[in-house]
């Protein structure tokens, strides 16, 4: 019995830790959007070519790129122009027509759905021509209204990067919101996980190179969950909370897996543990864990791995790269 209590503590601690920025209001379970997106009756409706189009909900974005692969420029263009919701966050679907699709939201968006508090990703650098392809998956308190922060993020990993070095900020799934449950718990990162593991396979088929994935904070737990399920060839967890699994044989990945906590981040205080569906599990910067760790020393706080200037951003930048191996 004693050893109940102070396990079931514990993950109450987790629950009231586990916060994404700290300091937000408590919240209720979130609502994540569900359904087709805005304009798939008249997608699905639209006999103009002939044939069907692809189904959002269950076509498989190989065969988004190949339906795409055999259109003519005349024919994408007007399906851009009159299902701009369904083309603009259609994985698998050409590059520039999501971009062009999506305008309305900004510069170079591959997808927007602006449904509850929004779900947006936002390319910075040439994606179609880099060499390079990395991806940021936030924590919590990261949606539309707040992408501002991600996107700064991306921008300077890319900046470091170089040219040859496109980055994604992906605000792709529904985040935990204010301190609650929801940020000790897997029910947000498994929807995201789904999600992610779509968007990534969508670039596969769009013919762009595998990601490198760098994972901030609950965003690890997306990360984790997702990490069987895309070609990621490297996956960075920073400011983790675990990542629901005991170790990095238990990702079933191909992909080199790294990790950094700073001393001065408050999720040191986060108990890594999973009990009754409570926490995220083991320290993703512990020995046992089998990531490699990377100095982070110089982070002054749980938002600041990508400050430029500090070490962890010299070494995300070198491994968005491949120099560091």
């Amino acid at each position: 019995m004693r050893r109940f209590r102070k396990i079931l503590s514990t993950a109450v601690l987790t629950a009231l830790l586990v916060g994404g920025t700290a300091g937000g209001a408590s919240a209720s379970s979130v609502s994540v959007p569900g359904g087709p997106l805005p304009g798939t009756a008249a997608w699905l409706a639209d006999d103009s070519l002939g044939r069907q189009l692809p189904d959002p909900g269950t076509a498989t974005p190989s065969d988004v790129a190949a339906f795409f692969g055999g259109l003519t420029g005349a024919q994408r263009q007007r399906l851009v122009e009159e299902h701009p919701t369904v083309v603009g966050n259609l994985d698998g679907a050409p590059v520039e027509l999501r971009y062009e699709a999506n305008a309305p939201a900004g510069e170079q968006v591959l997808a927007y759905d602006p449904r509850g508090r929004g779900l947006i990703a936002q390319v910075v650098g040439d994606l179609e021509n880099a060499a390079h392809v990395s991806m940021i998956v936030p924590g919590s308190d990261i949606d539309v209204s707040t992408f501002d922060r991600t996107a700064q993020r991306a921008a300077d990993l890319q900046e470091e990067a170089g040219d040859d070095t496109a980055v994604i900020a992906w605000a792709g799934y529904t985040t935990p919101s204010g301190i609650g449950l929801d940020q000790a718990t897997g029910r947000l990162a498994e929807a995201g996980a789904e999600r992610l593991g779509r968007f990534t396979d969508g670039l596969d088929a769009a013919g762009l190179p595998d990601p490198t994935l760098f994972c901030h904070s609950y965003g690890s737990v997306v990360c984790g969950l997702a990490a069987a399920d895309t070609d990621a060839g490297d996956i960075v967890v920073m400011g983790s909370p675990g990542m629901r699994a005991d170790d990095v044989t238990a990702l079933d990945t191909d992909a080199r897996v790294w990790a950094a906590k700073s001393p001065e981040d408050w999720i040191g205080r986060v108990p890594h543990v999973e009990f009754l569906g409570l926490g995220h599990g083991a320290d993703p910067t512990s020995p046992d864990f089998g990531a490699t760790v990377l100095p982070a020393d110089d982070v002054p706080e749980h938002d600041a791995y990508f400050t430029p200037g500090t070490s962890t951003l010299t070494a995300f930048a070198a491994i968005a790269e491949g120099d560091l191996r």
